[in-house]
């Protein structure tokens, strides 16, 4: 029998009644809320700024921990070299990085303050493993010390050597790792000594043709023949990219005890991990040996004229590799050495291609 009329029309009130009622409660909570929120005080950004020793690997080493927001996700850089610290010109030449990132660097084993803790006694223990280790045991102490659950990772040069080993021994330590001035093996320095003496010619600079001429070409032994080719390809790379970017050490570093201190270290792991006769732990330098997977993303900066991490060995490399992601960016009127366009470039991927790796 069909409903009445009458039936009906209550009904629909009634729950139109109800409607109205829940609505208008939630309306008053929701305002409610909203005056709380407004209440409450914005939480200011928490600075950080560290410049420690930690125990890595059995020794001090000294590490330095900058960045607007503590919240901010890290960036561990491993500097060039061997040898080459980074630390006394962080402020100059990661300038700004600090609004996106906690910046960290490391002073590696035999290098920077790390060696005016220990000296040169403990060469015995500066082996490939015992690096690859230590930027390990820094990242398991930057990741509990500043509550991460991971890293990013940055390196160059001899760096980037490193690096590579360190996301493929751990990848779980990383969000993604970003390469500049990758190097790969020799056949970086066998390509572009050929490259050097050829811009050489070009120019017709007898000068840079006899030393070249006579050292020849890789594999060499000694390393002074290895001086002498890096001498000339910052030469040609500031004539093809401009000079690298003049940077100024922190007031702290700038003593002329601290300048000193720091040379010798730099000579010191140069030596070692070349050798006298070229036959140190860096002449089995093979990355590609290790294997084209790997598990975190990986982004390459190389600079166009960069003579000592030669382009298109890098890019044969980064061609072959397997990864989740994986970009590569050839960066004009840079070499080797960091110039004010491969800082610009290294920043933007970061933030746009990195950051939003990092959310969880």
């Amino acid at each position: 029998m069909a409903e009445s009329t009458d039936t009906v029309k209550p009904t629909r009130r009634v729950l139109i009644g109800l409607l109205m009622m829940v609505a208008a409660s939630l309306a008053s909570h929701f305002l409610s809320q909203l005056a709380v929120a407004q209440a409450l005080p914005v939480r200011a950004p928490e600075r950080v700024s560290e410049e420690i020793f930690v125990q890595i690997g059995g020794i001090e080493q000294w590490i330095t921990i900058n960045g607007d927001d503590r919240n901010n996700p890290v960036v561990l850089f491993l500097h060039g070299g061997p040898g080459n610290v980074s630390s006394p010109l962080a402020d100059a030449m990661f300038a700004g990085w600090g609004k996106d990132f906690t910046v960290v660097q490391w002073d590696q084993r035999g290098a920077g303050r790390t060696y005016s803790k220990t000296g040169p006694s403990i060469e015995p223990t500066m082996t490939m493993d015992r690096m690859i280790q230590d930027g390990i045991e820094v990242a398991e102490y930057l990741r509990d010390h500043l509550h991460k659950k991971k890293l990013v990772l940055t390196g160059g040069s001899w760096g980037s050597v490193l690096g590579v080993h360190m996301v493929k021994t751990r990848p779980d330590l990383f969000y993604a790792y970003v390469g500049v001035a990758q190097i790969v093996s020799p056949d970086d320095w066998a390509a572009g000594y050929g490259r050097t003496l050829k811009l050489a010619r070009q120019a017709r600079d007898r000068n840079a043709i006899t030393e070249l001429e006579a050292i020849g070409p890789p594999p060499w032994d000694h390393i002074r023949k290895l001086g002498t080719w890096s001498r000339w390809t910052r030469v040609f790379e500031s004539r093809a990219a401009g000079p690298a970017i003049e940077l100024k050490p922190a007031d702290e570093y700038a003593s002329e005890a601290e300048r000193r201190q720091a040379n010798e270290a730099a000579d010191f792991s140069q030596v070692h991990f070349f050798g006298l006769d070229m036959r140190g732990p860096l002449a089995t330098l093979n990355l590609p040996a290790l294997g084209n997977e790997f598990q975190v993303p990986v982004f390459i900066l190389q600079g166009e004229a960069d003579l000592k991490a030669f382009p298109e060995v890098t890019r044969a490399y980064f061609n072959r590799i397997r990864a989740p992601m994986k970009k590569y960016y050839l960066v004009r009127r840079s070499g080797h050495e960091p110039s004010a366009a491969m800082m610009q470039q290294w920043l933007k991927v970061l933030i746009e291609q990195v950051r939003p790796l990092t959310r969880d």
